[in-house]
């Protein structure tokens, strides 16, 4: 299924700007049609009904909400205040001068809360894989988004997962989305279409979608592992490879998440201390029985393979470059066919 949407609005430039850019980016997505004629919107509206409306304040009057399922006010700044004082309270409203993927955002955001159902996209079926290490500063984050980018480079939809406790996106990717916090706010609301609102709110660099960090650190600490289940398997419907940035810190929501994985690296950089936080893991937590034959091991930073991980383990280069960017790039492009 696809969103219908309608654009109604006497402003033809504006209408066919926004049409084409919709077009475009969320051709699996979005249906749009297009309205600027008062006299024909009674018509359109008769003859077929929309999921979603965006209606500009000209023709908000002629609208028969009966035939759309959420209908939106364009509004702009040089509306007058006192024209809205008919419109009903509960009438979601949408700014019309933005940036299209922000009103593409908004759409799906407002839209899933209402849809009824947690069904309704194609849904796909990712290889999810965990990246993990027992210690910090080794890293895992970057091994993560070189993976990912290996992927996109072979033409997959990749979804980057962040799930660290303090986020390392914002030295990543643009941060100018809206926040994961969105998602943590239904995750035990059935009535929403979570799927649609992850779609929806998603952001996208250099071929990877990811989901912008949360708003505070309490919103990533007061997930359950049921709900790192369900954020995970619901990500997992919207891409080809879904990569799981996963905090050191091991708990239930790891645990659970690298249960869930159908492939996990272990990344370490050849210091003694990770050498020993991983012995103690794979010694001390039975979990490791039943995954260690999903793992991979990933000797980074030049270090050399450690005795124990040589039949199983990667080694990476050192990239001289303390641009996080430069450095996860340079990896996917020399190692790409490897890591995959």
């Amino acid at each position: 299924m696809r969103i219908k949407l309608l654009i109604a609005t006497v402003d033809i430039e504006y209408a066919a700007l926004l049409s084409d850019n919709i077009s475009k980016n969320h051709t699996g997505t979005i249906e749009v049609s297009i309205c600027s004629a008062l006299e024909g919107i009674k018509e359109m509206l008769s003859n077929r009904k929309y999921n979603v409306a965006l209606i500009d304040m000209e023709m908000i009057q002629h609208i028969d909400s009966n035939g759309v399922h959420m209908p939106m006010l364009l509004w702009s700044e040089d509306f007058d205040n006192e024209n809205f004082d008919d419109l009903p309270k509960d009438m979601e409203r949408i700014k019309k001068h933005q940036r299209v993927s922000s009103i593409v955002a908004t759409i799906f955001e407002k839209y899933a809360k209402v849809s009824g159902s947690r069904a309704g996209l194609d849904m796909k079926q990712a290889r999810i894989t965990a990246v993990w290490s027992p210690a910090g500063g080794v890293g895992k984050t970057t091994i993560a988004l070189a993976y990912a980018l290996s992927n996109a480079a072979e033409g997959k939809d990749v979804f980057y997962l962040n799930l660290e406790n303090f986020s390392s996106l914002p030295g990543c990717f643009s941060e100018n989305g809206k926040s994961i916090s969105r998602v943590f706010e239904v995750l035990e609301t059935p009535e929403v279409n979570l799927r649609m609102l992850i779609q929806g709110i998603s952001c996208v660099d250099g071929g990877i979608t990811y989901l912008c960090g949360p708003e505070n650190y309490d919103d990533m600490c007061i997930l359950s592992s049921d709900n790192i289940h369900e954020l995970i398997e619901t990500c997992s419907q919207v891409a080809d490879e879904l990569v799981i940035d996963l905090s050191c810190v091991y708990d239930l929501r790891t645990k659970k998440a690298l249960e869930i994985a159908d492939k996990i690296l272990i990344v370490m950089d050849g210091a003694a201390v990770v050498e020993a936080k991983l012995n103690q893991f794979m010694s001390q937590n039975n979990v490791f029985e039943g995954i260690k034959e999903k793992i991979s091991f990933i000797s980074n930073k030049g270090a050399e393979v450690l005795e124990p991980f040589e039949d199983s383990a990667i080694s990476l280069p050192l990239v001289h470059s303390s641009d996080m960017i430069t450095v996860y790039k340079t990896l996917s492009e020399d190692w790409r066919r490897e890591l995959v």
